[in-house]
C-alpha cells in the first residue's frame, strides 16, 4: 500500500491508497479541497465537521446529476442503436429487392439475346 499526504481545508491528512493510484488520490482531495474552500468563502467559518458535511454533500449532489446524466446518454445510444438496426434491415430488405429485380432484368435481356440470336439464323 502507497501512502500520500493531503491537505484539506489547510489540514494535512495521511492516506493509504493502491499502488500508483497516489496522483488520483491527491487529485481528488484537491477536487474537495475546492468545494471546502468555497463553502468557507461563502458562509465563514461554520466549522469544520459542518463545512466537511457541507461539501460530501455538494460532491453528492454533482454525482447524482451526473448519474442522471449518464442514464440519459444511456437511453439516447439505445434509441439510435434501434435506429440503425431499423435503418440496416430496411436497407438489407432494399437490397434483396434490388438484387432480386436485376437478376429477374439480367434473365429478361438473356432471353432477348437468345431470342434475337435465334432469329438472325
Amino acid at each position: 500500500m502507497a501512502q500520500v499526504t493531503v491537505s484539506i481545508d489547510g489540514k494535512q491528512y495521511r492516506m493509504a491508497c493502491d499502488e500508483g493510484q497516489e496522483e488520483h488520490l491527491i487529485g481528488l482531495a484537491e477536487r474537495f479541497d475546492r468545494y471546502v474552500l468555497h463553502l468557507k468563502e461563502s458562509f465563514g467559518e461554520i466549522g469544520d465537521q459542518r463545512l466537511t458535511v457541507m461539501a460530501g454533500i455538494m460532491v453528492m449532489d454533482e454525482l447524482s446529476e451526473q448519474q442522471k446524466n449518464i442514464k440519459g446518454m444511456e437511453s439516447e445510444i439505445q434509441t439510435l442503436r434501434k435506429t440503425r438496426d431499423d435503418a440496416l434491415s430496411k436497407a438489407d430488405k432494399n437490397d434483396a429487392a434490388l438484387t432480386g429485380a436485376l437478376g429477374a432484368l439480367a434473365e429478361r435481356m438473356e432471353a432477348l439475346a437468345a431470342s434475337l440470336a435465334f432469329r438472325k439464323e
